[in-house]
């Protein structure tokens, strides 16, 4: 294992940060993964599954069975990590700016076409090399306009998986299921994966809108597929958003299945020695992400939740009853289409116009930013 320190600069003298990089297997051949956790700094399983992927990826190096490179970052936000307010811990949000960090992340797609060496030609594989190698210097590129800590951070996240076959971006939600996000050219992995993690929900989309970590990693392939049609160019990127259950959901031997089921993903695709397990039968199919339905409050009350994470509900089921304790009114809210319900908020008290779940279904067709915020 060779461990990389890369420095985060800011524009205040005196601070630093470090982002902490863990490589396993051989660096110079085989394929390449990257597997970042808790970007979304509060988010706590994510942290525990890396724990154990570290323990796990040790093991295999030592045994000599890792045929490709492994790079893990088991804090992939330490500003977040530091963040609190008021005594509550806020890792999702940047508190200077108020920006999500898992959001505005560079789309590389133009400036790698513009940085490719040469045009690209009919062998399949010498196309992704090239690729490779431009998206690569397009990332090393925004690493020095970055200005801030947090630009810093995104662009040396991006930079480290920029080039990898497959990127696991570790996350959790309030209340949920297991679920993962990932493009809909992808979706024979993506189903794959959420077999291994026994997902109940697969969200596929071309494009989520603002600028996801792991869409900054796949798409620019599937952008460039369709600039460069006549040249054999495959989506060498998987990427994909893994949502491990709730934030409350931290266990050993949960987290330790987890990291398991990460591993077998990887086995299949080369990454790992000998027979890969028999994969399991998936729990669900994959849904367009434009098909999730959020469910919103229209006032402000109490949530008393009327449905669990990973419960089916047909077209019109209750949800949640919404309680103003001021006037006493209750507004039950219920679903426009059926589906599964996959995650929910963890308070109880909602503004108006909060998200406070979200079901995966196929009959919405939305549009524009589908992710929250």
């Amino acid at each position: 294992m060779h461990t990389q320190s890369h420095l985060l600069e800011g524009a205040t003298p005196g601070l630093r940060a470090e982002l902490t990089v863990l490589h396993y297997g051989p660096r110079h051949s085989g394929p390449k993964a990257a597997i970042h956790a808790a970007l979304h700094a509060d988010e706590v399983p994510a942290l525990l599954v890396a724990q154990c992927l570290r323990e796990r990826l040790a093991q295999l190096e030592t045994e000599g069975r890792l045929l490709g490179e492994v790079r893990l970052v088991p804090v992939a936000n330490p500003l977040g990590l530091a963040q609190r307010l008021l005594g509550r811990h806020e890792g999702r949000f940047d508190l200077r700016d108020g920006l999500n960090f898992n959001r505005g992340y560079p789309d590389l797609a133009e400036a790698a076409h513009a940085r490719l060496q040469a045009p690209l030609g009919a062998d399949a594989g010498a196309n992704v090399t090239a690729l490779r190698e431009a998206l690569r210097a397009a990332a090393e590129a925004e690493i020095l306009r970055a200005q801030t800590m947090t630009e810093h951070l995104k662009r040396r996240l991006l930079l480290n998986a920029i080039d990898c076959d497959v990127v696991l971006d570790l996350h959790c939600d309030s209340e949920a299921v297991v679920h993962l996000y990932a493009l809909t050219p992808h979706q024979a992995l993506a189903e794959e994966l959420g077999a291994w993690l026994r997902s109940r929900a697969v969200l596929l989309a071309l494009d989520s809108g603002d600028g996801p970590f792991d869409e900054a990693c796949s798409r620019p392939w599937v952008q460039l597929q369709q600039r460069l049609p006549e040249h054999p160019l495959p989506a060498a990127c998987f990427a994909a958003t893994v949502e491990l259950r709730g934030e409350a959901d931290v266990n050993l031997a949960q987290a330790g299945a987890d990291a398991d089921a990460l591993l077998n993903f990887l086995h299949r695709r080369g990454f790992i020695a000998g027979e890969p397990p028999s994969l399991p039968a998936p729990l669900c199919e994959a849904t367009p992400l434009s098909g999730s339905e959020p469910i919103q409050a229209p006032h402000a009350g109490i949530v008393v939740f009327e449905a669990e994470p990973g419960q089916a509900l047909a077209a019109g089921e209750a949800v949640a009853t919404l309680v103003c304790p001021a006037t006493g009114r209750r507004t039950v809210l219920r679903t426009q289409s059926a589906g599964l319900l996959y995650a929910r908020i963890a308070t109880r008290w909602a503004s108006a116009g909060q998200r406070l779940a979200k079901v995966a279904g196929r009959s919405l067709a939305r549009t524009g930013k589908l992710l929250s915020a």
